[in-house]
């Protein structure tokens, strides 16, 4: 009998490190008129002083956006891409696509290997792992369409940084320690500006050829970028490294603006991003699924609410295996797969005492006629304008190779396509035919830049960096105010949980779950994977008495700013 407990003892154990849910309130920072919060407090800085000289939210997004591709390189850039969701003040909204697309010398057979296996290491780093960067053409978009101050106006402060330099944070330090190694490896020719052989909180570092960049950049727009010795240095580090990007990519790359995901939970508005990100969509679903269960009486990450929970997750992931893609290479079922006819229908099979295997979840039935390293922004300024931006190199520091001459990560997204429909990416997602590498295609996203709104009132900014597990941070930390009624700094601060379908295990943080409720999703038949942490939430509530309170996530420097 004894031995029969030991694997549950252990499952356990490794899920429930104390026996209660309970924390201390908790409040963010208060501001009275508006707020950034980012991956980075100079970054976050540089959007609030933005703000203070007259500029509006998407004027505070742009220029957080070129602070953090010099402060946080990790994960911010210029060498990525990603996604906006902008609510104006009167209510109107636009989401605009600058995500990552393949070259057009891409094939759909390019990272298998003559047997047909995919090769990991070709998609997930390395020259041949990186898609044509849409971040600048992005932020030019938006600047031309809902900004107010001047464009140099909005790249000077990254440029200062980069050319002054900045002091390195503890965690940016281990950062650049473990990516020591891998970028002599990687690069062709040595970044010895980011050689050392140990760096250390408090040390300086400057990136000069990237502060040259973004003065062509601050200077010629997208010819500063997209043409000229940027993209020559680009097509130049494509050819040392056997990469596939072109002056043509470069120089035909656009962002797309397109129609948001929006839809009802109870009697808020969702505003989400549509493929090819799958957040909008998955979220929908995952919030329809869950709406008329009781969760707010079962209480925060209870037995009952993460087994919920976790049921739909299962459903929204297997769906987004086979459904989600880009939209201008396959007819994606956005209204139906967000339908509560179709998402009630999938709960059918729901069982409110057992964890439905994995492998008995398959795609759900439609007649079809119709990120881990990211970062998040949340912004909203003195007028009540409102901006979600995520933006992504995908893995940690991308592809790990710096452009020579220039000064800038490239991007590792071509593993966010299904480099062999069925077969797992880094994440271990699964994917489909719909997301199939295919040139000039944009790969699936994740990422999940999400406003809500009640009775016409702005209420909430939220999003999220963390791969796969995006879509169920953003949608535990929504769950977590509007449901849990919890402070934004406790939404965003308490532990979360995740399921994608396939592995058939929730991902965990330590502590997620007491003892008692541990020990009831064992015996539901749940496995679990306990993690330090995952995912850094940034966002904003605006409170009844229409101040702001920033959620800057501790799992990383996240910072709020604001007046």
């Amino acid at each position: 009998m004894m031995k029969r407990c030991i694997p549950l003892l252990l499952a356990i154990s490794a899920v429930a490190c104390n026996s209660s849910h309970r924390h201390e309130r908790i409040t963010g920072l208060v501001a009275d008129s508006a707020m950034v919060v980012s991956a980075h407090p100079l970054a976050s800085q540089v959007g609030v002083d933005i703000m203070r000289k007259g500029g509006n939210a998407v004027d505070a997004a742009i220029a957080t956006q070129f602070a953090l591709a010099v402060v946080y390189p990790s994960a911010g850039n210029i060498g990525g891409g990603g996604f906006m969701v902008y609510r104006k003040h009167d209510g109107s909204i636009a989401t605009l696509d600058y995500r990552e697309k393949a070259p057009g010398a891409a094939s759909r057979n390019m990272y298998l290997d003559s047997a047909g296996n995919v090769i990991d290491s070709l998609s997930q780093d390395g020259h041949l792992s990186s898609g044509v960067p849409g971040s600048v053409a992005g932020m030019l978009e938006a600047h031309a369409k809902f900004g107010k101050l001047p464009w140099k106006d909005l790249v000077e402060p990254a440029i200062a940084l980069a050319l002054n330099g900045f002091v390195v944070t503890e965690r940016e330090a281990r950062g650049l320690n473990y990516l020591n190694d891998i970028l002599i490896r990687k690069n062709t020719i040595r970044p010895e500006f980011l050689l050392r052989e140990k760096w250390v909180a408090g040390d300086t570092i400057r990136w000069t050829d990237l502060g040259h960049t973004l003065e062509r950049i601050r200077d010629n727009g997208f010819a500063g970028f997209y043409e000229g010795k940027t993209a020559d240095d680009i097509v130049a580090e494509m050819k040392r490294g056997n990469g596939l990007i072109s002056h043509e990519d470069l120089k035909n790359y656009k962002a797309v603006w397109r129609d948001p995901i929006i839809g009802q939970y109870k009697d808020y508005k969702i505003i989400s991003m549509a493929p090819p990100s799958s957040g909008g969509v998955a979220l929908m679903q995952l919030l329809r699924s869950v709406e008329h269960y009781p969760i707010r009486e079962w209480g925060w990450n209870s037995a009952h609410t993460t087994h919920l929970l976790v049921e739909a997750e299962r459903r929204a992931y297997a769906d987004r295996s086979v459904y989600l893609g880009d939209p201008d290479f396959v007819n994606v079922p956005v209204k139906q797969l967000t339908n509560s006819l179709y998402t009630d229908e999938r709960m059918k099979s729901f069982d409110p005492d057992h964890a439905t295997p994995s492998s008995k979840i398959k795609e759900g039935s439609l007649a079809l006629y119709e990120s881990p390293q990211t970062t998040h922004l949340s912004v909203i300024d003195p007028e009540g304008n409102a901006v979600a931006v995520t933006t992504t190199l995908n893995d940690a520091y991308g592809s790990k190779v710096i452009v020579a001459g220039s000064g800038f990560l490239l991007n590792d997204e071509m593993d966010d396509f299904s480099a062999k429909p069925g077969s797992p990416n880094m994440y271990g997602v699964i994917g489909g035919e719909a997301n199939r590498i295919e040139p000039n295609k944009r790969m699936l996203s994740s990422m999940t830049p999400t406003i809500i709104e009640r009775n016409g009132r702005l209420v909430m900014v939220v999003g999220t960096p963390g791969g796969s597990k995006i879509i169920t941070s953003v949608f535990q930390t929504i769950l977590n105010v509007l449901e849990h009624n919890m402070t934004m700094q406790e939404a965003v601060t308490a532990k979360r949980f995740h399921h994608q379908w396939q592995p058939d295990t929730i991902a965990n943080e330590y502590n997620a779950f007491s003892a008692e409720d541990s020990l009831k999703l064992v015996k539901m038949g749940h496995a679990f994977k306990a993690h330090r942490s995952f995912c850094r939430v940034d966002a904003i509530l605006v409170r009844p008495d229409s101040t702001l309170e920033g959620g800057a996530d501790p799992r990383g420097d996240d910072t709020a700013f604001g007046f």
